[in-house]
């Protein structure tokens, strides 16, 4: 008989479910919109992540500024939520439009980081999603400069 770390095994067999429970309600929206691609299901540290990816069409799921994405995901968490009784935090990605728009906040909080850093002063940035947030507060945090 095999033992789990406590904590651990459990939370990821919940995040592995919750993964299930999405890409399940993701397949049935993709075949209602008639739109082609394949899920990839992950655990990424304290969260679930789906990917939808492989078709050429995939913009019109991502929208003007990840609009339509931000959306998805929202429904998708809901769709989780209602199966299992808790909040779900799972990341959704279609088409890598998330892991570039990540490596181009970390790009940009790193050179308004070198900025800061060279003048001393304190740089405003444009609004941004709680996702993009995230993204820029750890990027600014790894060069050992704060952020609000």
């Amino acid at each position: 008989m095999a033992e789990t770390a406590p904590d651990g095994g459990d939370r990821v067999k919940r995040l592995e479910a919750e993964g299930d429970i999405a890409a399940d309600y993701l397949e049935e929206l993709l075949d209602i919109a008639d739109v082609d691609g394949d899920l990839d299901m992950d655990v990424d540290g304290d969260r679930a992540a789906v990917s939808i990816v492989g078709a050429s069409d995939l913009d019109v799921l991502v929208g003007a500024e990840g609009a339509v994405l931000e959306s998805l995901q929202e429904l998708t968490r809901l769709a989780v939520y209602r199966e299992t009784g808790q909040r779900s935090r799972l990341m959704l990605d279609i088409g890598a439009y998330r892991q570039e728009l990540r490596k181009n906040l970390v790009e940009l909080a790193r050179e308004a980081g070198d900025e800061v850093k060279e003048s001393g002063e304190a740089i405003k940035l444009s609004p941004m999603t709680a996702f993009e947030r995230k993204v820029v507060h750890d990027a600014v945090a790894e060069m050992g400069l704060t952020s609000e």
